[in-house]
């Protein structure tokens, strides 16, 4: 087992994996491109905040309202782009998308589809999560071999700053359409045009 997030949108790596056994089972957690590129701003912004702001990234030219696809934030979140690359080396059966909402929403159900899809019998119920109200998110009750509950670290759940509504409905705009091929793709509709 391997977890590493670059891999996904690196252009070598589905080669690599493939090389080193064509029966892999992949797993991508994706969650909507517009959250996405605000929270990686986020983290970035974090440890350096004396980069430009979020807008002046975000667009070539503000005033047409071209996005600027050469910002590693924007490209990372065209997962069709992404996908098509992996679809060279692996069948569609062997990855599994997990969306990134589900997972806050729903752990247990959206482990369940990963529990299904490695051949696992389902044993990660509802009741082995509770909802951290200071982190928005589900932490385990209690991490294995553990006799204390566990939460994402410290990176996970920042406050995102306030980004124009404006610039927000761009960037859905300009990814509505990778999202339906998207969505073709991997025949499952993840909500993220709404």
């Amino acid at each position: 087992m391997e977890k590493t997030p670059s891999y996904f949108v690196t252009r070598e790596a589905p080669a690599r994996i493939s090389a080193m056994s064509r029966d892999t089972k992949l797993i991508v957690v994706v969650r909507d491109p517009v959250t996405r590129v605000i929270s990686d701003y986020t983290q970035t912004l974090s440890k350096k905040p004396d980069i430009p702001s979020f807008e002046s990234l975000t667009f070539k030219n503000r005033t047409t309202g071209l996005i600027d696809t050469s910002w590693s934030a924007i490209q990372i979140g065209i997962y069709a782009k992404h996908l098509d690359n992996w679809l060279q080396y692996f069948p569609m059966d062997q990855i599994l998308f997990v969306s990134g909402e589900r997972l806050i929403s729903d752990p247990a159900g959206e482990l369940g589809r990963v529990q299904d899809f490695l051949g696992l019998k389902r044993i990660i119920t509802d009741k082995h999560f509770y909802f951290n109200q200071t982190k928005g998110f589900p932490c385990l009750k209690k991490a294995e071999g553990s006799s204390k509950p566990h939460c994402l670290g410290k990176t996970k759940g920042r406050t995102h700053p306030n980004i124009n509504p404006e610039v927000v409905q761009r960037l859905r705009d300009f990814y509505r359409p990778f999202n339906m091929k998207f969505y073709q793709m991997t025949g499952r509709f993840f909500g993220w045009d709404d």
